[in-house]
């Protein structure tokens, strides 16, 4: 490839001992989150991917049927579902494409690529938009999702601000925020796809059980040409970034043991597969079964529109709460790695438990003090989203695949790549503007801490 160096030896952790390294960032690489523990099994990276991939938006998806229609929409669905599969392998094999080296951040990846200097630049914006913006939104997703459990299950008690609820949510993540790496969040992460799965089949289910309304319409909402566009561009950014596990992939195979003989991507790729199965079986029957009940009347939450039975949907708006949780774990450690790596690494801040702790709930206090004031954050990632989710996870993969491999021009490869691209251009320049007319729409009468 004209890029390997010299061949590497490696230790029984898949770590490489063909670089000199000096016991200080050893030990440095020993205490930071991604690089300090590496005895994960292929069923972690299952549910790790589960808990990245399937975030609470399942439940807007039979919204963005109703503004996509039954033809796009099926076709986004799937295409969106085969293209990210295809482009999660290419970053599976790429992460020991170097013999006796492993790519253990996305960052990582994109300086092999382009350079150590433009590599961060491309990479790290992207994935920092990604990863802050997803743990704001489940700030607010938590505490939405509280506040609604609270409601149903307590219609007579007094009404409490989505403030003091996003508070409640982010209490929550003071406390596990100080598990070390990603395997000492695998039980939370467990816990989370369990969830998701659950709360997914709880959604299509009680649709089914339902049935199909009466003057069920599935016709588009809007009534302008311009509405219907804007609807339709906003509903293409909500599919596609359903799919934003792209982001962590590295960092969670990061965890699993390599050998030249059993090397992770093995045990990765499986993993993802079982994944991704689960991805389907949560996104295609909510958002297929649920558009068929309710037509083009559905809410942007299938979960109001079902509204009873009472117990059963606030038991899914708990399980939502169980979900994001590890979703915001899953989302913050590569962040808190790369606060960590900076802190050490660069302003050479001695790694201790103190400057772990008080980093953490800085970023924590943030998340949660952007979610409280912006609580609308959702249209905003839908604008800022779509410069950062489509790139890292529909065509990043596939421009470092180019550069690096050079498949034969015209090829199957070089086709399929180049496909891929393409989609993924489109998507980002055209699903922000879906986005920004919500925000506008929506900060109309907005009011700070209402």
């Amino acid at each position: 490839m004209g890029t390997e160096g010299p061949p590497r030896t490696w230790n029984a952790d898949g770590n490489d001992d063909g670089v000199e390294k000096t016991k200080e960032q050893k030990k440095i690489d020993e205490w930071l989150p991604i690089t300090s523990s590496r005895n994960a099994k292929w069923w972690y990276s299952t549910f790790h991917n589960v808990t990245a991939m399937v975030g609470a938006g399942v439940l807007s998806l039979p919204y963005a049927m109703s503004n996509l229609g039954w033809g796009p929409g099926v076709a986004v669905l799937v295409l969106s579902w085969i293209v990210t599969l295809y482009t999660l392998w290419q970053m599976v094999e790429m992460h020991e494409m170097v013999p006796g080296k492993r790519f253990d951040r996305y960052h990582e990846l994109g300086q092999h690529a382009f350079g150590e200097k433009l590599g961060l630049y491309i990479v790290v914006p992207q994935q920092l938009i990604v990863e802050v913006g997803t743990n704001i939104v489940y700030m607010v997703t938590g505490g939405h999702s509280l506040k609604k459990f609270h409601d149903i299950v307590c219609p007579s008690c007094k009404n409490i601000r989505l403030t003091y609820f996003i508070m409640i949510f982010a209490s929550i993540h003071f406390v596990i925020s100080h598990l070390p790496n990603f395997n000492s969040i695998s039980g939370v992460s467990l816990a989370a796809a369990v969830m998701s799965l659950t709360y997914s089949t709880i959604a299509w289910t009680t649709s089914v059980a339902k049935g199909v309304q009466p003057d069920v319409q599935y016709g588009y909402k809007a009534t302008t040409t311009s509405g219907t566009v804007f609807n339709f561009l906003n509903a293409l950014g909500d599919v596609a970034f359903a799919y934003a596990g792209h982001n962590v992939v590295l960092e969670i195979q990061a965890t699993i043991p390599s050998t030249p003989e059993k090397p992770s991507k093995k045990a990765m790729w499986k993993g993802v597969v079982v994944a991704y199965i689960i991805v389907a079986l949560c996104y295609f029957p909510v958002a297929l079964v649920g558009y068929w009940t309710f037509g083009n009347t559905v809410k942007d939450n299938i979960l109001l529109s079902l509204e009873k039975p009472a117990w059963l949907i606030a038991m899914a708006n708990m399980f939502v709460v169980i979900h994001v949780i590890g979703s915001y774990q899953i989302y913050a450690m590569p962040v808190f790695d790369m606060i960590e790596t900076l802190l050490v690494k660069k302003l050479h801040f001695k790694p201790s438990f103190m400057l772990r702790f008080v980093a953490r709930n800085v970023y924590v206090g943030l998340t949660m003090f952007i979610g409280i004031t912006f609580p609308f954050f959702g249209g905003l990632l839908g604008f800022f989203g779509g410069f950062a989710f489509a790139p890292t996870t529909f065509f990043l993969p596939c421009v470092i695949w180019l550069v690096i491999y050079k498949p034969k021009k015209f090829g199957l490869s070089w086709w399929t790549n180049w496909i891929c691209i393409v989609l993924g251009v489109l998507l980002t320049v055209i699903s922000p503007i879906g986005g920004l007319r919500n925000i506008i729409l929506q900060a109309k009468n907005y009011h700070f801490y209402s």
